[in-house]
């Protein structure tokens, strides 16, 4: 099955609009895992524009009463990424997962992948030193499929698919085709003995065709789109509703 990280960057973008502490991201955290989350994301930026350096330790110390799922933690490992990582693990907190993601500081949002093997170089000493912590590892990357077997060859353990080309092709003649090239960029992975990670502006609306047509896909990492949801519905409702997205996609 695959299992449903819920990135909470939007919340603490609520939240940093005022000094108030609310919304609560812990709280949202333990709803969202109440609820049958697999997991919790954060991408904590170097700007801070939404998750802080203390919320990465109070989710962690969270994720201590739930022994069973997993913390996520993504960035750009040539930024704040690794000294992150490395706090938690020398506090004895959870930290299950890796996602190097090759964005700029400031950028705007996520939006390509790491290009290998261009970029092995500077990527595998960076994976080994994450792994030597005890860490899996997964590079966001584009979904071709040319590219996977590199990205084993780094050191990765998994490769999180760049999902926004399906979602902006949802709805349009592009959708089957975007939806076979990601297909085929999944099997490449697994080929290659990589696990398959997605996200990236999947929602309620295209993520059950996304799970029936890529296979082996382990978990994908969903915030936007959930916490516009959750805005309306209620983090539990919403959680529940991406479950059954993922369980019909499956059937």
């Amino acid at each position: 099955m695959t299992s449903l990280s819920v990135n909470l960057n939007k919340v603490a973008l609520v939240r940093n609009t005022r000094h108030l502490g609310i919304p609560s991201l812990t709280r949202a955290a333990d709803i969202c895992l109440q609820a049958g989350a697999g997991g919790i994301t954060v991408h904590p930026r170097p700007d801070q524009r939404h998750i802080r350096g203390t919320d990465v330790l109070d989710l962690a110390s969270l994720m201590k009463a739930w022994p069973e799922r997993e913390f996520n933690v993504e960035g750009n490992p040539l930024h704040n990424l690794m000294n992150c990582a490395q706090d938690l693990v020398d506090r004895g907190l959870p930290l299950h997962q890796l996602t190097f993601v090759p964005d700029t500081q400031g950028q705007f949002t996520s939006d390509h992948g790491w290009n290998l093997p261009d970029d092995a170089e500077v990527l595998r000493p960076l994976i080994a030193r994450a792994k030597g912590l005890g860490l899996r590892v997964s590079l966001f990357m584009d979904a071709e499929p040319g590219a996977m077997a590199a990205a084993r060859a780094v050191g990765a353990d998994r490769v999180e698919l760049y999902t926004e080309p399906y979602a902006a092709a949802w709805g349009t003649a592009q959708q089957g085709a975007q939806l076979r090239r990601f297909a085929l960029a999944a099997q490449a992975a697994l080929a290659a003995g990589l696990g398959v990670n997605a996200g990236h502006d999947l929602n309620r609306d295209n993520l059950a065709a996304f799970i029936r047509a890529v296979p082996g896909v382990s978990e994908v990492s969903i915030g936007h789109a959930l916490i516009a949801d959750a805005l309306e519905l209620g983090y539990g409702v919403t959680v529940q509703d991406y479950l059954r997205c993922i369980d019909e996609g499956h059937a």
